[in-house]
């Protein structure tokens, strides 16, 4: 049998998270909403516990994973806010559409699309991996504004797993064509970040912006590093070969 060597191929794929990675951080999503429409963080938590324990999944899980559409999801935070927030005008919120109000005057994490586009510009995959709503889809990506640059969406709500779900990392290295220790992923949710790695990926905990550039250009460096000596050592056996 001949002499082989395993060769790391030289193209990751990175996955970015949208909702607290590519939009603003999700304490400043809450208090922007508390600004529109005077329901505090706190109530709107409360509330969006209440309908999660319905249905016996987390917060957002059933119009994450399309198991119910965002006017009904809508109609049963109402009940719970009227509960969680009895003085509160509901009426100015219309919850039916939450996503409307919800991404009212939010703008992109430009610091992030800039490393996104980095990235690709590096000779990089680049993707979002995100747990979305069926009806937020136009809202976010109208957001991102990265339909030109990206390689490939996976949300939850059109593949009807979503993160942590190992499910969700094998569907997106798939789509992607990438093994799993080829894929990066970068969320802010410890849990999110943790599974990913248990399947197989690299991950980037964000908490700023600047440590993660930091820590993805190590990696990626040391990944382009890992890649190119591989191609020498393959072209120094040919050589010898002949």
């Amino acid at each position: 049998m001949s002499g082989t060597v395993a060769i790391r191929e030289a193209t990751a794929a990175v996955w970015f998270d949208f909702g607290g990675v590519l939009s603003p951080p999700i304490p400043e999503l809450f208090a922007a909403y508390e600004r529109k429409t005077g329901i505090t963080p706190g109530q709107l938590q409360t509330a969006m516990a209440e309908v999660a324990a319905e249905s016996g999944l987390p917060p957002l899980a059933t119009i994450e994973l399309a198991h119910a559409s965002e006017a009904e999801w809508g109609r049963a935070l109402g009940q719970a806010l009227g509960r969680a927030a009895p003085a509160v005008d509901l009426s100015v919120c219309d919850l039916e559409r939450f996503g409307v109000r919800w991404f009212e005057d939010i703008e992109v994490n430009a610091g992030m699309v800039e490393l996104l586009i980095e990235v690709r510009d590096r000779g990089h995959k680049v993707g979002i991996l995100t747990n979305n709503v069926v009806e937020w889809e136009t809202i976010w990506r109208r957001i991102v504004d990265l339909d030109d640059v990206i390689d490939a969406i996976v949300d939850s709500c059109k593949v009807g797993v979503r993160k942590p779900d190992p499910e969700i990392f094998k569907i997106a290295a798939i789509r992607l064509k990438t093994p799993a220790d080829h894929n990066v992923l970068i969320d802010d949710v410890p849990e999110n970040c943790a599974a990913a790695r248990a399947s197989g990926w690299s991950a980037i905990n964000f908490r700023n912006n600047s440590q993660t550039a930091d820590a993805l250009r190590k990696l990626l460096d040391g990944w382009e590093k890992a890649a190119s000596g591989g191609a020498r050592r393959m072209k120094e056996m040919a050589r010898h070969a002949h």
